[in-house]
């Protein structure tokens, strides 16, 4: 069993962030296509950024749980494993790795930064949930 490499991950997490984020912009509809300048689409966006946060939360809580891996590492054939069974993780495995993920991104990406110098590779998710990321 390897460990993920970080190319992998990084690419991992833009596919994810960019169908996250074609989701807010599908949901938003008309409003957002409506706004005539970048700072209205900002406002916006700003304006529902809780909701956008949830929608994280349920879209790594759903595909860790059920797939060991988001759409993103499914595409990158990496996976997700708890480290005590080497399994997929549990709901609240999941659940954990989830909202500790968004509170690394609030805090600036350190959480992430940490994982880039750990040498499990475990971020601060990771870390909290008892997790490791593996190819696939």
């Amino acid at each position: 069993m390897d460990l993920a490499p970080l190319k992998k991950r990084a690419m991992s997490f833009f596919i994810d962030e960019m169908l996250l984020s074609l989701l807010l912009i599908l949901a938003l509809g008309d409003s957002f296509f409506e706004s005539k300048t970048v700072e209205e689409m900002i406002i916006l966006t700003n304006t529902f950024v809780l909701e956008y946060m949830a929608m994280k939360i349920v879209y790594q809580t759903f595909f860790v749980m059920q797939y060991g891996a988001t759409i993103g590492k499914i595409v990158m054939k990496i996976r997700v494993i708890e480290i005590k069974t080497m399994q997929t993780p549990g709901i609240a495995s999941a659940l954990n790795r989830a909202i500790i993920r968004v509170i690394s991104e609030m805090l600036f990406y350190l959480g992430f930064l940490w994982g880039a110098m750990d040498p499990a590779r475990q971020t601060w998710h990771d870390k909290s949930a008892g997790t490791l990321v593996i190819d696939a």
